[in-house]
């Protein structure tokens, strides 16, 4: 039998129940604690998963049984709770963003390389299969060198339940630091080059989600390509429109459902919020997802060809012809975090999605506010 990796959770929110199939469906870990300070959340925990709860990281770092601590607490808290994690000798999955400065990302960068113990960050979209898959068929060289990469995403995110902080740029808040981290992965993998310079402008339009909502991009590479970004979080225009009304999960979307985010805030944000959350009365486990994740339209323009990863593969426009490099659907959601985890921890590869790389995608993003801010270009 394969070696399991056993997780302990800190953090039982939506970026948990998002990974619950991956944790629970994958043969190659196990989920045995969790941690949270809401008592209905760590009940729940207990119930579904019959695994130890925990009002504290200390508590679920200190467990001898936890190989691996999946942090997914809000965004303020990343740093310290990774360091913290890393002091117990505990192997770390770390969701995005890594942290909100690079102080702190270079604080949790010695904080597992003192302790010996890997650390991987994710989710972000970049570990998507067809993410990967056009990755691969750039580094097979039949297509040419990238020479653009185009990102656009409309969705409904700024007008989800939301907390305080979370609508507060300074605490990790709005769309640059929540949605640009996948965008910037996504491209940066593609291109396979590191950013030189950003151009960046933002948007903030609604007083009561005083934050950013909007934003346009331009990142030029090092090695001569360069990527447009740009993403709405207004919940007008969705961008699930161009993926056959395939959701950012993966789930066919129900186009009944147009406004719902707005016409649900309209009560108790944060009843709402907590409510939904997992251990919550109105809590539904996420639907299993017909076809691989995505993070809206997404063009990879190479010498000989563009690229276009879709929720079933990736339509490759040659010179002479168009077809679709199709990839069977996920069996498990999520399970190529999975697999760079596994392979990190138990048979010592270094991961993609190190501590290096995430720090490299926070500085863009840092650099995308920091454009906008003082209307230039930013040079890394």
């Amino acid at each position: 039998m394969i070696p399991k990796l056993k997780i302990g959770v800190a953090g039982l929110g939506r970026a948990f129940s998002l990974m619950v199939p991956a944790l629970t469906l994958d043969p190659r870990v196990a989920l045995v604690a969790g941690a949270d300070p809401r008592a209905e959340a760590r009940a729940q925990f207990t119930a579904r998963f019959r695994a130890k709860a925990f009002d504290s990281i200390e508590e679920l770092a200190a467990q001898e049984e936890v190989d691996v601590v999946y942090i997914a607490t809000p965004h303020q808290f990343h740093a310290a709770h990774a360091c913290l994690a890393a002091s117990f000798n505990k192997h770390i999955l770390l969701e995005k963003p890594m942290a909100l400065s690079l102080e702190d990302c270079r604080a949790v960068i010695a904080a597992a390389r003192k302790s010996g113990v890997q650390l991987v960050v994710g989710h972000s979209h970049s570990f998507d299969a067809p993410v990967l898959r056009a990755r691969g068929l750039i580094d097979s060289g039949r297509f040419g060198a990238v020479r653009m990469v185009s990102a656009l995403n409309y969705t409904d995110f700024l007008y989800r339940p939301r907390r305080p902080e979370e609508l507060d740029t300074a605490s990790g808040g709005g769309v640059v630091f929540n949605q640009a981290a996948h965008q910037v992965d996504v491209v940066r993998l593609l291109a396979g080059s590191p950013v030189q310079r950003v151009r960046a402008m933002t948007g903030a339009w609604d007083a009561a989600r005083p934050t950013e909502g909007a934003y346009a991009a331009l990142l030029g590479f090092d090695n001569g390509s360069y990527a447009s970004l740009v993403y709405s979080g207004y919940a007008h225009f969705d961008s699930d429109e161009f993926a056959g009304g395939i959701g950012e999960m993966g789930t066919k979307k129900d186009p009944s459902g147009y406004g719902a985010a707005r016409r649900a805030l309209q009560g108790d944000e944060m009843r709402l919020k907590d409510e939904r959350n997992f251990g919550g009365p109105a809590y539904a486990a996420p639907a299993m997802q017909q076809a691989h994740q995505h993070f809206g339209e997404l063009i990879v323009s190479c010498e000989r060809a563009d690229l276009r990863p879709l929720p079933s593969g990736v339509m490759i426009y040659g010179d002479q012809e168009q077809r679709l490099e199709a990839l069977a659907p996920p069996q498990v959601p999520r399970a190529e975090v999975i697999d760079e985890l596994y392979a990190a921890v138990v048979e010592g590869r270094a991961p993609l999605h190190g501590g290096e790389w995430a720090m490299a995608t926070l500085a863009v993003c840092l650099a995308m506010l920091r454009s906008a801010r003082e209307q230039r270009e930013i040079a890394l």
